[in-house]
């Protein structure tokens, strides 16, 4: 994959990744948000957001298998996009569901274990979204790298958070399926490291 596909394919990504939000958008123009408008978008965005950052992980195995390092040039744009709507997820809920009454809110975290996951994994997102930067990754050195390994840690708060919150509905097709391709992805980071490990020991060894 060269620099020329890469420079072609991230507007495109860009653009594609506005789509859910273009998305709700039209569906409320068109008055097809249903019976319940907020809780509509509101998952809507949470959805979203756990698909950008399933999305993020995956590129560093995908690069690996197919030898493509250029497609680490998509990671931090679909990491943000993750913050993005997080950001936006929380924000509906701040504005449309509780007219940000901090109270309200704050009983919800304390006393609601799924919104306690969810707006925990909010919380980690901040400094990686933060330290998203090039002049960031050069100030931080190694300890980027280290920081970013939160993302795993975000990615399965937020399953957690529709886990728990779907299951009050015993609807957990959806959540299972996102709790399987984040454990695959957390499953592969975990043996591509023991493997190098063992690769070196044995260099070390010889």
């Amino acid at each position: 994959m060269n620099a020329r596909l890469i420079r072609a394919l991230k507007p495109i990504v860009f653009v594609a990744c506005l789509v859910p939000l273009a998305r709700l958008f039209v569906l409320g123009w068109g008055d097809g948000l249903g019976a319940n408008p907020v809780e509509f978008v509101t998952r809507s965005l949470g959805t979203w957001t756990l698909v950008m950052l399933c999305l993020t992980l995956t590129i560093t195995p995908l690069r690996r298998i197919t030898g493509w390092n250029a497609l680490i040039r998509f990671r931090r744009m679909l990491g943000l996009y993750a913050f993005f709507y997080v950001v936006l997820h929380l924000s509906t809920y701040a504005w449309f569901d509780q007219y940000f009454d901090w109270l309200a809110m704050l009983d919800d975290i304390i006393k609601r274990p799924f919104i306690t996951a969810g707006f925990a994994a909010f919380v980690l997102m901040v400094p990686l979204a933060a330290t998203s930067t090039g002049a960031m990754v050069r100030r931080l050195g190694r300890r980027w790298s280290e920081l970013h390994r939160l993302v795993y840690a975000v990615a399965m708060l937020g399953v957690l958070h529709f886990w728990w919150h779907k299951s009050a509905k015993n609807d957990l097709n959806e959540p299972l399926a996102y709790a399987v391709v984040v454990a695959l992805l957390l499953g592969w980071r975990i043996w591509a490291h023991w493997r190098a490990r063992y690769s070196l020991s044995r260099r070390s060894s010889a």
